[in-house]
């Protein structure tokens, strides 16, 4: 017999009282009414059985599906793994994982944690957790590797084609704000800060204050790669270099209560110390309220990359059963006006794709000393370089993991002891571009996936067999063009191969190590702490 599901009509009340103020009280009581209605017709009805839970989660993933992508949904365990995220604390297996397909792929094990204790490396698939089939198991498999403090699970995997096992204990992890901290040529303080949680600005002031203990007269503070975080934690870090009672930015929404203005709250740790903030186009949120409140207020100077471009500001808003809805409620704004968010999900094209403004759309802003700055969304640095630009082929060799599978063949091809001779080479990229042609890799591109739709609608109007030679003539030439692409963004592209071998080899610490003494964007803004003339002309 099919279950029968009702919606109890005490919620409807809860609802009204907490939306009435935002609308039309009667529309919304319609609205509600009819869903209620056919959510019960629907699961008593129809003729194959339904899950509720199923149709609810669809339901909800529609109704948010054509706002803006953090306007989501949160179940119970994801409003779990947001405040272990916030925390910086959590126990587990100490290792970040990609679940696809039913598959669990280890991405990268911490070094001592408990994954890397075991012998789990970058690369290893696991296919069993205790008894249970990673396949067979219906749900986020990756959940299995959760477990309290000193508990003990066995993992099956595989790797390069051969199945192990290996047995770990699970621990407390810390995931650190700032990993990795350094004083390079003597006299300029290495910060790197990868998030924004409850931790950040303890451990970017302690890395601060012991750096210039050590002699540090200048600081680089690395942003690239950080997604963001906790507000209140960014307005804190760019406090550290800035006096108390500076605006940081502003959030403006059609809600008055959400138009505030965020500012410095505490005594600063240096307000003179010359300062190079790195940003990428993977800096997102808290980083770029950092690196644009540095910016505006000529306090910084920005190397790299435009930074991605989330000016959306989020808060999760408790519903029942323990689950959450994280909501967009507004905007960020630097202190000189721009909007910081690069993508319009309210106003889309022909496609339904977001709106992005044309360069020739940009609007200028004054900083605090009167230099000119764009918006567009996202930081622009006031130094940029090739190497820390994300390409769109770039962005899709990563989305499809194309990188990260060559780093896994080259350290099962090669052995490295020390980290000071490694050097990616012009052989190195050659056998890249062979990688990808052996193996099929099928990075599709914007312009692809719009074709593709195209030829879709041809077979709907009976015109693809009048297309097809056409369109395959036309796929031809964009992977020709895609062949050329990847070589004409060599550089960032190189970079990033580096990268993620030399994590394979020697964790973070060497990753970091290494790249204070190779990387672009490090020795450039090195290079400009070190001319002071030219910092002062950037800032002037």
């Amino acid at each position: 017999m099919k279950k029968k599901v009702l919606i109890p009509i005490l919620a409807l009340g809860v609802l009204f009282t907490t939306v009435s103020f935002k609308g039309d009280f009667f529309e919304i009581a319609k609205q509600i009414e009819i869903f209620t209605t056919l959510y019960k017709e629907l699961n008593m009805n129809y003729v194959d059985e339904v899950t509720p839970a199923t149709l609810m989660d669809k339901a909800i993933k529609g109704m948010l599906e054509d706002l803006d992508p953090y306007t989501v949904y949160w179940n119970e365990q994801q409003v779990e793994d947001a405040r272990i995220n916030s925390s910086g604390t959590y126990t587990g297996i100490g290792a970040t994982a990609r679940t696809k397909k039913e598959k669990i792929i280890i991405i990268e094990p911490f070094k001592d944690y408990p994954a890397d204790k075991a012998g789990l490396k970058a690369g290893d698939e696991i296919i069993k957790i205790g008894s249970i089939n990673v396949s067979d198991f219906e749900n986020d498999a990756s959940e299995l590797l959760k477990g309290a403090q000193g508990s003990q699970v066995e993992l099956t995997y595989l790797r390069q084609g051969k199945t192990n096992t290996t047995t770990l204990t699970r621990e407390k992890v810390d995931v650190h704000a700032v990993p990795f901290y350094k004083l390079i040529n003597n006299d300029i303080g290495y910060i790197v800060l990868t998030k924004f949680n409850r931790k950040t600005t303890l451990e970017t002031k302690a890395a601060l204050e012991v750096l210039k203990s050590e002699g540090a007269k200048k600081i680089i503070l690395d942003l690239r790669g950080n997604p963001g975080g906790l507000l209140n934690e960014a307005i804190d870090v760019v406090n550290l270099f800035v006096p108390k009672g500076e605006i940081i930015t502003t959030t403006k929404s059609v809600i008055e209560k959400y138009n505030k203005t965020y500012k410095t709250r505490k005594d600063p740790v240096d307000t003179e110390i010359p300062l190079v903030v790195l940003i990428n186009g993977r800096s997102a949120s808290a980083s770029e309220i950092v690196s644009g409140g540095l910016q505006d207020l000529d306090r910084a100077v920005i190397v790299g990359a435009r930074s991605f471009g989330k000016g959306l500001v989020q808060r999760p808003k408790k519903l029942t059963y323990g689950t959450q809805l994280k909501v967009t409620i507004s905007r960020y704004y630097t202190p000189s006006g721009r909007c910081i968010q690069a993508l319009d999900y309210w106003n889309r094209d022909e496609n339904g794709d977001p709106v992005r403004k044309d360069v020739k759309e940009y609007n200028s802003f004054r900083t605090k000393g009167g230099r000119k700055v764009y918006d567009g969304g996202g930081i622009l640095p006031d130094i940029e370089l090739e190497t820390a630009k994300f390409s769109p082929i770039t962005t899709a060799l990563l989305k499809d993991n194309a990188i990260f599978d060559f780093a896994t063949e080259y350290y099962y091809k090669h052995q490295m002891a020390n980290w000071n001779k490694f050097k990616i080479t012009e052989a190195d990229f050659k056998n890249f571009v062979n990688f990808l042609k052996q193996n099929d890799f099928e990075y599709e591109t914007k312009t692809e996936k719009e074709f593709a739709e195209a030829l879709r609608r041809a077979e709907d109007d009976k015109l693809d067999k009048d297309i097809s030679a056409s369109y395959s003539q036309l796929m031809s030439a964009i992977d020709s063009a895609k062949d050329k692409a990847v070589v004409s963004k060599k550089a960032e592209i190189m970079s990033l191969i580096s990268d993620e071998i030399l994590k394979r080899y020697f964790y973070r610490d060497g990753l970091y190590n290494y790249q204070v003494e190779n990387n672009a964007e490090i020795l450039e803004a090195v290079n400009v702490l070190n001319d002071e003339k030219r910092y002062q002309k950037i800032l002037k």
